[in-house]
């Protein structure tokens, strides 16, 4: 035997001595298909969690416009309840009392002052 084919020989045995590990296609097929249904409903529960706040947010924003607008009519009616305040109090201030019985005086249309032009020089 040549000095190569002894070579061979000892590489060969030490090739062979290496133990690769053995895949089990299956097993990874299954852990594949494991890994992708836990991220699928991660994705749906978060998508989930977005769509429930844009909702409260889309709530909250209504809410505040009509708080908004009901603070503003009462303010409105603060100022209005306000100023009538001020006018009875000033009214029973100068003794004005409420009208109870009010009678008209009828004016005939030929009593009414008629003005001509007149020439002023």
């Amino acid at each position: 035997m040549t000095t190569a084919t002894l070579y061979y020989r000892t590489i060969q045995s030490k090739v062979i001595s290496l133990h690769f590990f053995k895949i089990n296609i299956k097993l990874v097929y299954a852990l594949a298909l494991l890994l992708s249904l836990i991220m699928l409903i991660f994705y749906i529960a978060r998508v989930n969690q977005l769509t429930q706040g844009a909702y409260a947010i889309k709530n909250y924003n209504k809410e505040i416009s009509g708080l908004l607008a009901k603070n503003k009519d009462l303010q409105t009616n603060f100022a209005e309840s306000e100023f009538l305040g001020q006018a009875l109090t000033k009214a029973q201030g100068l003794s004005f009392e409420k009208t109870t019985n009010v009678k008209y005086v009828q004016i005939l249309q030929t009593s009414l002052a008629r003005v001509d032009q007149v020439n002023i020089k």
